[in-house]
């Protein structure tokens, strides 16, 4: 069975920092482009970022490039969000997800707040 669980979330100031992590279960995420998505509240799924199982690489939104870093570590197939210098409009629940598919997790919540 498919699974991804994401950990990491909570309440953090403005300014501060947060790294979620995604454990995937049943396959083996680095043979499958993976994103992370974000919902907050009243709003639409919003794209956060994708890393590349080609060859690793990343991209990432306009709303968080610069503050926001994913990553993968094969050997735990786990992917992790590293969120820098947060912002109140961070604030959302953060969905890991096997890119271009329905597929997610049950989600993360972070809340940037003082």
């Amino acid at each position: 069975e498919v699974q991804l669980v994401e950990s990491g979330g909570g309440l953090v100031q403005p300014g501060g920092s947060l790294r979620l992590s995604c454990a995937a279960s049943g396959f083996t995420s680095s043979r499958h482009a993976m994103s992370w998505v974000r919902q907050a509240p009243g709003k639409g799924l919003e794209w956060v970022s994708t890393i590349n199982n080609v060859d690793g690489s990343t991209s990432y939104a306009d709303s968080v490039k610069g503050r926001f870093t994913m990553s993968r570590d094969n050997a735990k197939n786990t992917l992790y969000l590293q969120m820098n210098s947060l912002k109140p409009e961070d604030t959302a629940v953060y969905y890991c997800a096997l890119a271009g598919s329905s597929i997610r997790g049950q989600g993360t919540q972070v809340t940037v707040s003082s």
